[in-house]
């Protein structure tokens, strides 16, 4: 298997991503190999200055970056030559079978919309957060900023993605999906949280156990939440800057840590036809790692096989 990393992409690129590239690479079986899509010659300066025999390591020279400050859709189409769309063209070809990028988010959407493309019957892809839970374990919450507005169908939708990832990633079979809302009870919430309630009522596609307060989120009462993007955002962020808050005042204790975005790396774009991770912005070389390995891990698993295949089926039975 081919692993492709964007060298080029983050705030602390190429250092930060070359030298977690280098950590991925010493963690992954020795099966699995990297493609580094970037600037060749700054690629192989922060190899040699790590020690590492730039020999060893796979390189795609890419002689243009897309910046953070680029429109994403118009950089895309122009700067061609770039590592972000090299590394999508290759990802098509399945010269590589995975993608990952901590670089511009909006350039990574437009790559994996126009060039991979969503699976056929699914409406909007999504991009989850992981909450670990005081039980021990992770709550998934889906979706945390790619779709602001949505309608219920595509909420819907977002309970079997949540589920399909929980079962395949996290090893979690039959897990319980809820719904965000400002009570537990049916009648609670606004008309669309309330058709959202109706629609995931009686589910076969998935394991629907109710709505579930904020409050509720880390307790392990549910191991997927389905939200709308602007609500999921705004709830990642509180959590991120609830970390920081108890980073700042020197609180030390094991399970506020498993907060740190260090250890999840990035995010998969569940929906589409190929594995594509996307990373956080200000993403160090342990970040970077982890990053990668995730990418792995989803590639391993064959999610985005699974998830066409089931929906084929719900498209060939008239349920889409």
């Amino acid at each position: 298997m081919r692993i492709g990393i964007d060298i080029m992409g983050g705030d602390f690129a190429p250092r930060a991503t070359t030298l977690g590239a280098i950590l991925a690479q010493k963690a992954l079986p020795s099966d699995v190999s990297l493609v580094l899509y970037g600037r060749e010659s700054e690629i192989n300066a922060q190899l040699v200055e790590a020690g590492e025999n730039p020999a060893d390591y796979q390189i795609v020279d890419c002689g243009d970056v897309i910046e953070m400050h680029d429109h994403p859709a118009k950089s895309f189409a122009a700067k061609t030559d770039s590592s972000i769309v090299k590394g999508f063209v290759h990802l098509k070809t399945d010269s590589i079978q995975a993608f990952s990028s901590a670089g511009s988010t909006g350039a990574m959407m437009v790559g994996a919309m126009m060039v991979i493309q969503p699976i056929p019957g699914v409406i909007r892809p999504t991009i989850t957060a992981v909450f670990p839970t005081l039980s021990g374990g992770n709550c998934i919450l889906l979706d945390v900023g790619l779709n602001a507005d949505v309608k219920p169908e595509v909420m819907y939708q977002y309970g079997i993605l949540g589920s399909m990832y929980a079962s395949h990633l996290f090893g979690i079979e039959n897990a319980r999906v809820a719904l965000l809302n400002i009570g537990s009870e049916e009648t609670k919430g606004n008309i669309f949280t309330k058709t959202c309630h109706e629609l995931f009522k009686g589910s076969p596609d998935f394991n629907f156990t109710g709505n579930i307060e904020p409050d509720e989120l880390l307790l392990g009462h549910a191991d997927v939440v389905v939200t709308d993007g602007f609500t999921g955002n705004i709830v990642l962020k509180q959590a991120e800057g609830f970390y920081k808050a108890i980073r700042k005042r020197a609180i030390k204790d094991e399970y506020f840590e498993r907060f740190n975005y260090e250890n999840y790396g990035g995010t998969p774009v569940l929906g589409i036809k190929a594995p594509v991770c996307i990373g956080h912005g200000i993403s160090n070389d342990i970040a970077i790692k982890n990053m990668i390995l995730h990418s792995y891990e989803v590639a391993k698993s064959n999610l985005s096989s699974h998830l066409s295949e089931i929906f084929e089926q719900k498209m060939n039975s008239g349920q889409e």
